[in-house]
C-alpha cells in the first residue's frame, strides 16, 4: 500500500481517467495523499495572438474544475494543475513532491509508439519511484 500516490491525469478523448483512478482507490493506504495532477501544454506566443484575451486563464479554470470534481472522488484527492512538457513536468513534479508511485494512463499503442505513449514511456524509464501503467 501507498502513501504518497501521484495520478498524471491526461483529458484526450482516447485516456481513460477511471482505471488509473480505481487503481488509486485500491493501491492506497488510510489517510493517505493522492494528487491528480493535470500538465498544460505551453502555447506558442505566435498562437497566441489569435486567441481571445481571456481564452487561456477560462481553460485552465475549466481544467481546475475538471481536476477538483475528479479529486472529490477519491479520498486524500486533490486537483493540481502545473505548466510545462507533460512527461518532463511529471518527473520534475514527482521529484520535488516525493510520491512513491505514479499511477499513468497509456493509450493503445500504434506502430509509432511501439510499446508505450511517450509520456508515458518518459515517466517509466525516469521516475525514481514505482510507475504502474494502466490501459
Amino acid at each position: 500500500m501507498y502513501h504518497n500516490i501521484l495520478v498524471p491525469i491526461s483529458f484526450d478523448e482516447e485516456r481513460d481517467v477511471g482505471g488509473p483512478l480505481k487503481l488509486a482507490r485500491l493501491l492506497a493506504n488510510d489517510g493517505a495523499k493522492i494528487t491528480l495532477l493535470h500538465v498544460v501544454e505551453h502555447v506558442p506566443s505566435y498562437a497566441l495572438t489569435y486567441m481571445p484575451p481571456d481564452y487561456l486563464k477560462a481553460t485552465r479554470e475549466g481544467i481546475q474544475a475538471e481536476l477538483d470534481r475528479l479529486a472529490e472522488t477519491v479520498p486524500g484527492a486533490k486537483g493540481v494543475l502545473i505548466e510545462g512538457h507533460s512527461g518532463r513536468s511529471i518527473l520534475d513534479w514527482a521529484q520535488e513532491h516525493e510520491p512513491d508511485l505514479i499511477i499513468i494512463a497509456s493509450h493503445r499503442p500504434g506502430m509509432q509508439d511501439l510499446l508505450l505513449g511517450s509520456t508515458a514511456s518518459q515517466v517509466v524509464r525516469h521516475a525514481a519511484c514505482a510507475v504502474h501503467v494502466v490501459r
